[in-house]
């Protein structure tokens, strides 16, 4: 009779496979507007697209240092790849 050893996997493991396969998740409004305000940004500012649920987009005239960090910071947090977009918007 063959007695195999159970070998535990230790839990770090586990937290490391199971955060690989996180998948995006396509967040409200007043989830990105609630992540921009804490950022510095505008409301409308930080947004997700429908067609790719995995890009987060920065819309700015010309974001500080600071705000693209956190940006960065959230975007990490939550499964998401950080594209930061400038625009010149009119002066009216």
């Amino acid at each position: 009779m063959i007695i195999r050893a159970f070998q535990p996997i230790p839990l770090a493991c586990i937290a490391m496979a199971l955060s690989a396969c996180a998948t995006a998740q396509l967040h409200t409004n007043a989830q990105l507007n609630d992540a921009g305000q804490r950022c510095g940004l505008r409301l409308g500012e930080l947004i997700q697209d429908d067609s790719e649920k995995r890009l987060l987009l920065m819309i700015r005239q010309s974001p500080t240092p600071d705000q693209r960090v956190c940006v960065i910071r959230w975007a990490r947090e939550n499964h998401l790849k950080p594209v930061f977009i400038q625009m010149d918007f009119p002066q009216s």
